[in-house]
């Protein structure tokens, strides 16, 4: 009975985890942003399933509500009203690539070394053992959340605030090609300055002697 439960359930989880694993490709290589942006939003949707299958409801529902519903909308809006083409002519992939292989290449095999085989199978990993119905998994991680990991979650947010904080300034250029005025100066304007009588002697009309 184990078996005909557990052999679907392996068969939904590569499907989802080969999506993930496709679009999260696709976010890093496709040269259009807002395709990156849709790619991202399918991996979320596959994660959300993988979290799903784990029984991890409450994570599985935030991140459809709060990431693909509400954070990518907006990633999306932005890079909607980016110059897409400017951006694309000032990518520098090709110039990044070799440093990018690096840094995979490296990530694999500490996964490898540190996450190897040996520590996946239903020997390790056991099925979770049936739960009762008022069994509430948002409730107990939010008890182990705010006790146990509470100084944990607490840096992460300092974290992300200071990342946060880095982009703004990274990010922020200042006006450009702005009017803007200044009401210090328009203060502190004098009369002859705004204005200047000249005289002028007058002209005679046409057709007539001076």
């Amino acid at each position: 009975m184990l078996s005909e439960f557990i052999a679907p359930l392996h068969v939904i989880f590569y499907i989802f985890a080969a999506v993930a694993f496709c679009s999260a490709v696709l976010v890093i290589t496709v040269k259009n942003p807002v395709r990156s942006v849709l790619s991202l939003v399918v991996t979320f949707f596959a994660m959300s399933g993988i979290w799903m299958i784990l029984r991890a409801e409450f994570l599985s529902l935030i991140l459809l509500l709060v990431y693909v519903g509400a954070v990518m909308t907006l990633f999306l809006f932005v890079v909607m009203m980016l110059n897409i083409d400017k951006e694309d002519k000032r990518s520098g992939f090709v110039r990044y690539l070799p440093f990018g292989i690096m840094v995979v290449l490296l990530i694999t095999g500490i996964s490898i070394v540190a996450v190897g085989p040996a520590y996946f199978g239903l020997a390790e990993m056991p099925q979770p053992a049936p739960l009762p119905a008022d069994y509430n998994n948002t409730q107990q991680l939010g008890s182990v959340l705010y006790t146990v990991y509470a100084y944990p979650f607490e840096i992460a947010g300092v974290l992300l605030l200071a990342a946060i904080i880095a982009a703004i300034t990274l990010a922020y250029r200042g006006p450009h090609r702005r009017k803007v005025q200044n009401p210090g100066a328009q203060v502190a304007v004098r009369p002859e300055n705004r204005l200047r009588i000249i005289k002028m002697p007058s002209e005679p009309k046409p057709g007539t002697s001076p």
